[in-house]
């Protein structure tokens, strides 16, 4: 009798455990190897000195991309799409990296974003996961705050605003961070169960926590 009262809560929480634990191991192997993969189109297009596709080719690119990888998501098509998603990524990613790498201290701006990446995502996903604290009230902010940044973006972007678009990459900094936390705690308490698609948030994340220190960092060590 004891033993059937202490065997039920004992199943009936470890099973989901384990299913989280499955979904976190899958997200961070696949996006480990994005992350490479990414790297390697970047580094490519850098070598080979590829132009930028320009805004509304990036677009649509990674929209379109983002809609086949959501609709594949529990396939095994879907881990091609996250790889076709992240490459052009890299790809658009390397033509903003050699515009700094031409910068006076450029080779030291680039590793100091990347090192600041690096640090801010572990950092911050090591108390996610240690604390399990559940950061889902963040949520409805971060979604708002990112419609926000993407318009003042766009308005940097047409009006040639400068400090609007320092502001906007300080903003976004503030903003990925959060999302590091929402999305790793959406995927501890089961939010998030598709560990393509989790994948993908955080790539997101990382990408444009790097290309906003990238823009801070050039700035701050311009001569201009």
């Amino acid at each position: 009798m004891n033993t059937n009262l202490t065997s039920l809560p004992r199943n009936t929480y470890t099973l989901p455990a384990v299913s989280t634990n499955r979904v976190i191991r899958n997200t961070y192997a696949l996006l480990s190897m994005t992350l490479l993969f990414a790297a390697a189109t970047a580094g490519a297009s850098v070598v080979m000195g590829l132009p930028h596709p320009g805004m509304i080719i990036t677009l649509i690119g990674y929209f379109g991309l983002l809609f086949l990888t959501s609709k594949l998501r529990n396939s095994g098509w879907g881990i091609v799409s996250v790889f076709a998603l992240t490459g052009f990524m890299g790809y658009t990613l390397g033509p903003i990296i050699s515009h700094y790498l031409h910068m006076a201290n450029g080779g030291m701006i680039v590793t100091q974003a990347f090192a600041a990446t690096a640090a801010i995502f572990l950092g911050l996903s090591a108390y996610a996961l240690t604390t399990r604290k559940d950061f889902s009230f963040m949520g409805g902010f971060l979604m708002a705050g990112m419609i926000v940044a993407f318009l003042a973006s766009l308005g940097a972007i047409f009006f040639q605003i400068p400090a609007l678009s320092l502001a906007v990459s300080a903003a976004v900094v503030l903003l990925m961070a959060g999302m590091i936390l929402f999305e790793t705690s959406n995927i501890i308490h089961g939010g998030e169960t598709n560990y393509v698609m989790a994948t993908v948030s955080l790539f997101v994340s990382l990408f444009n926590l790097f290309t906003s220190l990238l823009h801070l960092l050039g700035v701050l060590n311009s001569d201009e």
